[in-house]
């Protein structure tokens, strides 16, 4: 055979080659199409066993008219059965889980922006409206680089070095519903948009709500300075437990003055006692009868005398006060002022301690050459410039808070001492390691640009995916 014989043969060998990969890719195909087939029907029949469960089931054969969206929105509300639209996404001087802060303390030169988007209002910025008289929001937001939906009972926070505790004493984001709450400080709202600080969210994160921050109802230390004679003054039933013979003297000061003598005890009761507190106050409202108020200044002015003939019987031992009562009870726990919050003593006392936090001098040569997120000058194009940071040196405290915390694993942190550690801050990209109580900053090389747009669309890519 000549050579023409054999470039033909070689060439229906390979054509018989493709054709035989062709069959197999076929074959491929319709196994995946027939398990889709059979995935569906499962669904299906999931939905429709769902949908019987619930009396909502209706027979096939019959034309009858479908029941109204909001009943079936209601009895899934009912049931706690909510499908959540976020109001807007976090763009964050973060643009990776490396290294972010796991509290939004630990960082507070660390910026954000939140824009609500218009697909939730009309109108945006009608939302936000009040909202600048606030100096910080909580922002309820979907962990959504959690990589997974599992998760455990039992998880190990990095502050603990490896020991196990429940998920729900941590702030762990691996949680059945994957939700997180933080503090931010709103430094300003323009429009549509939310300016913030003090931030431990990633850029893109979803944000469910957004709700102001009161301390009058959300710190447990300005209640109890709103309400201090709900814990200072001894109500007289407790003073009667310390010396019986004072339960008479309540009585006996009850029936001694009548209505008429209400006004004169009220005012030498005001002058001896003090102000009445927020506690009391609000007894004597302006729609009471004039008979109401003073039986309620009589009543008051009793347990006060009762309460002082209990402080001045020394049959008795003081109590000591309810701090120590409880501090002697239960010496693992760390609590507020006047032991009127507790916390876990590890939060205030965690094994793994703070770091100290070096630059080397190329460190700050090239931190230096960063311009700040203002500036406005045309002559030095060819610098980096942030986005998020004002300054060189808020960068550098932003690093500092970042790395003093020991953003690391425990695994990373007991495994892979003699790595370094890599992460991104704002347009900024920071190489350090650790050392025994310290962490040193080698280098800080800005992004390249096309790795800035790349983050942007991988963020918009992960978005479509969860």
């Amino acid at each position: 055979m000549g050579p023409v014989g054999d470039c033909c043969r070689e060439n229906i060998d390979k054509v018989n080659q493709q054709v035989s990969v062709m069959r197999k890719e076929i074959k491929n195909l319709r196994q995946m199409l027939d398990s889709a087939i059979r995935a569906n029907r499962k669904h299906m029949m999931a939905i429709q066993s769902s949908v019987s469960t619930s009396g909502l089931r209706q027979s096939w054969g019959e034309q009858t008219t479908p029941s109204p969206a909001p009943d079936l929105s209601q009895a899934a509300l009912e049931r706690g059965n909510v499908q959540t639209v976020p109001i807007g996404y976090i763009s964050s001087c973060f643009s990776v889980k490396n290294a972010t802060p796991r509290q939004p303390t630990i960082c507070g030169p660390s910026r954000a922006e939140l824009r609500i988007q218009q697909s939730v209002f009309n109108n945006p910025e009608h939302s936000l409206f009040g909202l600048e008289h606030y100096s910080h929001i909580w922002i309820v937001f979907v962990f959504h680089k959690n990589g997974h939906l599992s998760y455990k009972a039992k998880v190990k926070p990095p502050r603990l070095d490896g020991k196990k505790v429940g998920v729900y004493s941590t702030r762990s984001p691996h949680r059945p519903n994957a939700l997180g709450l933080t503090l931010a400080k709103l430094d300003k709202v323009e429009g549509d948009t939310l300016y913030l600080s003090d931030i431990d969210m990633i850029d893109g994160t979803p944000v469910l709500d957004v709700k102001p921050y009161i301390p009058e109802y959300d710190s447990p230390h300005t209640r109890k300075d709103l309400d201090p004679q709900l814990h200072d003054l001894p109500s007289c039933s407790a003073s009667v437990d310390h010396k019986s013979d004072t339960e008479p003297l309540c009585d006996s000061k009850s029936k001694e003055f009548g209505d008429e003598h209400m006004e004169d005890l009220f005012s030498e009761g005001v002058r001896a006692v003090g102000p009445l507190s927020s506690q009391v106050a609000p007894r004597f409202s302006p729609s009471k009868s004039l008979t109401n108020v003073l039986e309620d200044v009589k009543i008051y002015l009793n347990q006060s005398d009762c309460c002082q003939v209990g402080h001045a019987s020394e049959d008795k031992a003081p109590v000591p006060p309810k701090t120590e009562r409880l501090e002697s009870t239960a010496g693992d726990l760390t609590f507020g002022e006047e032991a009127y919050s507790t916390i876990a003593g590890w939060i205030r006392a965690p094994p793994v301690g703070s770091l100290e936090v070096r630059f080397t001098p190329n460190a700050e040569r090239e931190l230096a050459e960063f311009l700040p997120s203002d500036f406005a000058g045309s002559g030095e194009t060819n610098k980096p410039k942030f986005k998020f940071l004002h300054s060189t040196e808020e960068a550098a405290a932003a690093i500092s808070g970042v790395l003093s915390a020991d953003p690391r694993s425990v695994y990373r942190r007991n495994r892979c001492r003699d790595r370094l550690f890599f992460f991104t801050l704002d347009t900024a990209h920071v190489t350090c390691w650790f050392g025994d109580g310290f962490a040193e900053v080698l280098q800080v090389r800005p992004l390249p640009q096309h790795d800035v747009s790349g983050a942007s669309l991988q963020m918009g890519l992960d978005l479509s995916e969860s």
